[in-house]
């Protein structure tokens, strides 16, 4: 039964509100209590999904079932009535009736009292009773407490409150108010300490020295807001997150006990303002709810983004806000950029920089980032089923700090631990049979589950919530005995499978079986590039060297100049250097120089600079190598590039980077460096000194060549620069029977080309040595062979194809005869 002047508060009440009360009758005849009481209420809200304060309310884990079951087992008792109830007729009881008014109040008169009116009235009611069972349910209800109090934080409700229960809202409204505030904290950020004290945060070892100097920064009388600067990945929110550690377990000086740590998020205090002023008033909460509590310290991630955020046309930016609290003393601030940003946003605004205290992070040794590795580990190992050994451990970290340079350390070696074991855990075998099964006989049952309680049917509905219950816990005895299984213990090649991915480098040349490879590099490298052995012999030595870890890890794997006449291989052994150590030609990055030879070219390579068209899109060079680190760079006839071109080769080859344009730092520590040059070639020639001659004659010159190539060199490249290569190789001319052999490598490729076509060619002795005769250049070396080869072969047997469409099988033969090449076709 509803009172004359309730009529008025009934007639605003939304459809679901008006539900929950015809379900709170419902509830209040079937457990036969001849009220309704505010226990009824709650139970039809909860049993109306459909109402958004049963939305929330199961987000915070309240639900239906667990406080209908509860009712079941312990039924309400009869209270008394109020003085206008008839006894024959179900009332509303006091709490009801107060509940009812809080909720028309909490709307405002203009408003629809909606079930989240209702829910908010009922929860914030002294009935020591109902708070009982609502604690015995499990669910949060503190917390939804505060989700309703900033819900309603700008609903003036107070007055009303005042009329209804003026003393007891004076007593506790302190209390509330530093609830609230607690609660506008937590809806912008989370408590680290709390999170510390459950557990939740990572092990952090070591960086007991910026703990420290934290400490002591906040300590300070004045100025006690501590920032830390530091790289990305260097660590800088883990130093927060270990004070946050000490402070939990009171391992700090006694000023810092019962201090809390709060983590501010900027972006979420901007989502959803849609008005002028709406961000300004959640941070200006967020402030005095800070200098409210100065137990708590607040901590901004990114904090250079203070600068600019949330300012438009006639408002201020977060950072002007912030600076009159900062400048009080009233409030303690952590916060953590980079040393970029913290130069663009901060350091120029000196009323901001001088609030601030610096702390710099630096990047861990990698004695350090093992052990750093070695207290996650467990975490790691628990997650992905794994084992990982001491000795793994060591090649993460040595691994990624050779082969990943845009990262920092321990930043980068933990994303690796994550991958590989990420790669193991992904070859285990599928979910077991049962572990499915009783996954999905739950996800029916809780479907059921709900349509009986949308139907009030609630005794079904306990039924299958008790069925699901006992499936739960079976299905949490699959599970931990499929986490008992064996686990897969973590090897190097799947650390070398999560390098490569990261970094585009083929496995194979990261993995320890790279090492047979390496042994056998001259044999492999002599079989493509003939006459060339002392070239090959430099430059596998240097990448020998550079794989077993004694090189300078500093600069890049190798760097040398090759010269000599055109045709002799300069070129063609740097794209088999590629396809033999980094994993194919698509990791030769071949730069010709004469498109630099002016000035204003120069910077192309590292990208335009500011104000200039093309800003922003990168340097030939740097972006071909940000995308390929791992690679042969070839700079092809340096002599054409401009003078100051050979500026950049100085700093490339002495710390194994480049700076380009927009500041990023390009490594090209896993790259081997080689300049062709046709410097002195000229020369050779007046001495006759070059060409196709005798073995042992060209021998002999070549120690002369070499002379004529270095003084031309040193005309061209500046003493500061030769010294830094490793090698500066003369190519040797060919003799006839070198060119016999590039002939036979030649035929081979053309020879695979066509059987791709299921055809073959064969070329008789007489056709080679016409061929070698025709191809004989003494200026152009092998070259002039490719074009030979193009002209009596490749065209006649392309007019074969064509006209007489040969079928598979056929073979092609190529002889000498009356001084021309002949094509004959015949059947194998």
């Amino acid at each position: 039964m509803i009172p004359e002047d309730f009529q008025e508060i009934i007639s605003r009440m939304s459809e679901n509100s008006h539900k929950s009360l015809e379900r709170a009758e419902f509830f209040s005849r079937k457990f036969k209590t001849g009220y309704i009481g505010i226990e009824h209420i709650l139970l039809g809200i909860l049993a109306n999904r459909e109402s958004s304060a049963a939305t929330l309310a199961y987000e915070y884990g309240l639900k239906f079932e667990d406080l209908y079951d509860f009712f079941v087992e312990n039924p309400p008792i009869s209270k008394s009535l109020p003085d206008f109830a008839d006894p024959n007729v179900r009332a509303l009881t006091d709490r009801a009736v107060f509940a009812l008014k809080m909720a028309s109040l909490i709307s405002g008169d203009d408003n629809e009292i909606g079930t989240k009116n209702l829910l908010f009235s009922i929860l914030k009611q002294k009935d020591l009773k109902l708070q009982v069972v609502l604690r015995q349910t499990g669910a949060d209800i503190e917390g939804l407490v505060n989700a309703f109090d900033i819900l309603f934080s700008n609903e003036n409700s107070a007055d009303g409150i005042d009329e209804i229960e003026q003393k007891s809202f004076r007593k506790n409204s302190e209390k509330q108010q530093s609830s609230r505030e607690i609660a506008i904290l937590k809806k912008f950020g989370e408590d680290l300490t709390e999170k510390a004290k459950n557990g939740e945060l990572n092990p952090v070892i070591g960086r007991e020295t910026e703990v420290q100097r934290l400490i002591t920064v906040l300590l300070r009388r004045t100025k006690s807001n501590p920032v830390l600067i530091g790289e990305a990945g260097v660590g800088k929110t883990a130093v927060v997150e270990l004070l946050a550690q000490k402070i939990s377990k009171e391992q700090v000086p006694s000023q810092l006990i019962g201090k809390r740590i709060f983590e501010i998020d900027l972006a979420g205090m901007l989502a959803g303002t849609k008005f002028r002023g709406q961000f300004e008033e959640r941070l200006k909460n967020v402030i005095k709810a800070l200098e409210k509590h100065q137990e708590i310290i607040a901590f901004i991630d990114e904090i250079h983004l203070l600068a600019g955020t949330g300012s438009a046309e006639g408002a201020m930016d977060a950072a002007n806000i912030l600076k009159p609290a900062l400048a009080r003393g009233k409030i303690k601030l952590i916060g953590a950029t980079t040393f970029d940003e913290f130069k663009k946003s901060i350091e120029k605004d000196s009323a901001l920089n001088r609030r601030f205290q610096s702390v710099q992070v630096e990047e861990p040794s990698l004695n350090e980032t093992i052990d750093i590795l070695k207290g996650l580990r467990e975490k790691y190992e628990k997650y992905h089923n794994i084992e990982v050994s001491d000795e793994v451990l060591g090649e993460i970290v040595d691994m990624s700090a050779r082969y990943i340079f845009d990262r920092q350390m321990p930043d980068k070696a933990i994303d690796i631990l994550d991958e590989a074991g990420a790669l193991a855990a992904s070859e285990k075998v599928s979910k077991p049979n049962k572990i499915l099964e009783f996954s999905r006989e739950i996800e029916k049952l809780n479907e059921k589950q709900i349509r009986a309680a949308e139907n009030e049917d609630f005794e079904d509905a306990a039924l299958y919530k008790t069925r699901i219950s006992q499936l739960r816990k079976k299905l949490s005895e699959e599970e931990q005995k499929a986490k008992s299984s064996k686990k897969i213990n973590l090897t190097s090649d799947y650390v070398a499978r999560a390098i490569s991915l990261k970094t585009n480098i083929p496995v194979q040349k990261i993995s320890k079986n790279q090492a047979k490879i390496l042994q056998n590099l001259e044999k492999h490298l002599t079989k493509k590039v003939i006459g060339q052995s002392e070239a090959i012999e430099k430059i596998s030595k240097a990448i020998r060297r550079n794989k077993s870890g004694i090189s300078d890890e500093n600069r890049p794997i190798g760097s040398f100049i090759f010269l000599g006449p055109t045709g002799v291989g300069k070129t063609e052994l740097s794209r088999q250097l590629a396809n033999e150590v980094f994993g194919g030609s698509k990791s030769l990055i071949k730069i010709d120089m004469s498109e630099f030879g002016e000035k204003h070219k120069t910077s192309q390579l590292l990208g335009a600079p500011a104000g200039y068209v093309g800003y922003g899109e990168g340097g030939t060079l740097t972006e071909k190598i940000r995308r390929q680190p791992y690679s042969v760079v070839l700079f092809d006839e340096i002599e054409k590039a401009h003078p100051d071109t050979f500026n950049l080769l100085l700093q490339l080859l002495e710390d194994g980077e480049l700076t380009d344009s927009q500041g990023r730092k390009v490594s090209f520590k896993n790259t081997v460096v080689i300049l062709t040059s046709n410097l002195g070639a000229s020369e050779m020639m007046n001495e006759k000194s070059l060409g196709f001659e005798a073995e042992s004659s060209s021998k002999k010159n070549h120690s002369k060549n070499e002379k004529f190539a270095r003084k031309a060199l040193e005309k061209v490249l500046k003493p500061e620069l030769l010294n830094r290569f490793d090698g500066i190789i003369t190519f040797q001319s060919l003799s006839k029977t070198e060119i016999g052999k590039i002939f036979d490598i030649l035929l081979s490729d053309l020879n695979n080309r066509l059987l791709r076509k299921g055809l073959n060619l064969k070329v008789r002795k007489s056709a080679k040595d016409f061929i070698i005769e025709k191809g004989y250049d003494a200026k152009n070396g092998a070259r002039p062979l490719r074009r030979a080869i193009e002209d009596l072969l490749e065209h006649k047997i392309a007019e074969e194809i064509l006209v007489k469409n040969p079928s598979k099988g056929t073979q092609f033969v190529a002889i000498a005869k009356n001084g021309e090449i002949i094509i004959e076709v015949s059947k194998d």
